[in-house]
């Protein structure tokens, strides 16, 4: 039989896992490994996604006009360098797919997202991966990797699964520190629970190799639908257009997040709700003697004594029914990743690993 080879870098790639949602002999769990929005999506989502079905036999509008009209109007952006979609994700692989290629090297970071070196090898680029200080991005570090052939760096800000923010003084030392050859891709998709932040807007508006993304998936609570979006100088916005599908969202996705992003009262309810729970639980897990670094996001890094401590707690969760995120594939095996739920959630998760510590 003939073997016919992928390209370059495909085999290289781990495939991607993601958080548990089960528990064995367990009908029903708190499900806190993926940061997903404890209450759920807007009901204005939900009545423009049930009005969508009249029209499941329609293709949905290549330029997905509405949508980037609705993300102009409520973040004050320009529509036309808006570009979305599945998931942000999508507009990560956009870029990598545009940018980078056999030869050229993509920076990632210590503890980022899993999905960055994916993309570059899928491109055929070789992912460098730099050291973090304290789990947060070192600039440092990502400039003195930077070499000719170096094409994309890869940050997200808030950090998953750290939840670390790089301070805004360091974001914009790194921008001007990059050369211009080399594409900065802000991923923000946990920028409306950071308090105050634009998410790289002014980064956007003033480097032009600059690129910030967003996602539906979190505050919104649309990660069932896969919803994402890009803005960047409109050169740039070109060129990934250029390789997006036409129809890469479909109507009902296009009608249900402009219908979310509207919904701002929804949104700053999920914001306040989890500032509060997030600071209760950061402060309540403290206490406790577990190291926890001021969370950015919607979930908290908790750090324990050891990777067979963590190990434990997380077996001690499950047989209360809770999923967390083991993250010793983030180079993290002392921690869990725990999302950030509803009073209920964060008081049972207290509950548990505190009746285990005391154990101890």
């Amino acid at each position: 039989m003939t073997r016919i080879p992928p390209q370059p870098g495909i085999m290289d790639i781990a495939l991607y896992v993601s958080g548990e949602s089960t528990v064995a002999g367990k009908a029903e769990v708190l499900k806190l490994s993926s940061n997903e929005n404890p209450f759920g999506f807007s009901d204005k989502a939900r009545e423009a996604f049930a009005r969508s079905v009249a029209n499941l036999h329609r293709y949905p509008s290549t330029d997905h006009g509405g949508l980037r009209r609705a993300i102009g109007e409520v973040y004050g952006l320009d529509p036309d360098r808006v570009i979305c979609g599945v998931g942000s994700d999508e507009v990560l692989q956009f870029v990598t797919q545009c940018y980078a290629g056999p030869g050229d090297e993509v920076i990632t970071t210590e503890h980022g997202f899993s999905m960055y070196p994916i993309l570059a090898r899928a491109a055929g680029a070789v992912p460098v991966t730099v050291k973090e200080r304290e789990r947060v991005v070192d600039v440092d570090a990502i400039l003195a990797a930077v070499t000719p052939r170096t094409k994309i760096v890869f940050i997200a800000n808030p950090a998953n699964p750290t939840g670390t923010m790089l301070p805004e003084a360091d974001l914009w030392r790194l921008c001007e520190g990059l050369p211009e050859h080399v594409i900065f891709v802000h991923d923000g998709a946990y920028t409306e629970f950071a308090d105050g932040f634009d998410g790289g807007v002014s980064l956007v508006e003033t480097f032009p190799n600059v690129v910030m993304t967003r996602t539906f998936s979190k505050i919104y609570g649309l990660g069932g639908l896969r919803i994402g979006w890009g803005y960047a100088q409109r050169e740039i916005i070109d060129v990934l257009n250029r390789v997006r599908q036409p129809f890469n969202l479909s109507e009902t996705q296009l009608v249900a997040a402009e219908a979310a992003v509207r919904d701002q009262d929804f949104v700053s309810r999920c914001q306040t709700e989890n500032a509060k729970w997030r600071a209760w639980l950061t402060d309540t897990l403290r206490q406790m003697g577990v190291g926890c670094d001021e969370s950015h996001a919607n979930f908290v890094l908790a750090r324990f004594a050891s990777a067979d401590e963590a190990g434990a707690v997380d077996a001690a969760l499950k047989a209360d029914g809770i999923i967390v995120r083991r993250v010793a594939g983030y180079g993290i095996p002392e921690a869990l990743r725990i999302t950030v739920g509803d009073e209920a959630a964060c008081r049972r998760v207290a509950h548990v690993i505190r009746g285990f510590l005391g154990e101890q």
